[in-house]
């Protein structure tokens, strides 16, 4: 399942759900290197 997360401000990364870490950040792999962030939220126009 592809999740996307940002990191830092104005960087975001899109890629395969990984898991979460125990502070509550969500990990994504883009190819094999892993990224961890703030997972982005849904929004509904």
């Amino acid at each position: 399942m592809l999740k996307t997360i940002m990191i830092g401000r104005y960087l975001s990364i899109q890629g395969q759900f990984v898991g979460t870490t125990p502070t509550g950040l969500m990990v994504v792999m883009v190819g094999e290197k892993t990224f961890a962030g703030h997972p982005v939220q849904k929004r509904i126009a």
